[in-house]
């Protein structure tokens, strides 16, 4: 999982399982496979106490740490809507320009 492309795939599958411990374990294979945790830890400057932490089964890192240590692997943290549907116009708010005046 050198590989970005593959390493962003196998971390999504994690994602969808909706299952935290195997996210935790994905994203250690993914270090691992970038050199060891100690290494992504470095380039991602964190210590390597807190990276084997934040990766434990049991992790919860912060945002902060994680979007650090997915930088560090080449990744990066994105958001998708869950389903697709009617959409919003932007800039409203429950489909209401919330610029209109109300009359």
């Amino acid at each position: 999982m050198q590989d970005t492309d593959e390493a962003a795939a196998y971390l999504e599958a994690a994602i969808e399982e909706g299952n935290h411990a195997a996210l935790m374990l994905a994203l250690r294979q993914v270090a691992m496979a970038q050199g060891g945790i100690a290494a992504l830890a470095r380039r991602a400057k964190l210590t390597r106490e807190a990276a084997y932490r934040m990766l434990s089964e049991t992790g919860n890192p912060e945002l902060r740490s994680l979007t650090a240590l997915l930088q560090a692997a080449g990744l990066r943290l994105s958001v998708k809507p869950l389903q697709t549907g009617p959409k919003v116009a932007r800039g409203s708010a429950r489909g209401r320009d919330i610029n209109s005046r109300r009359e």
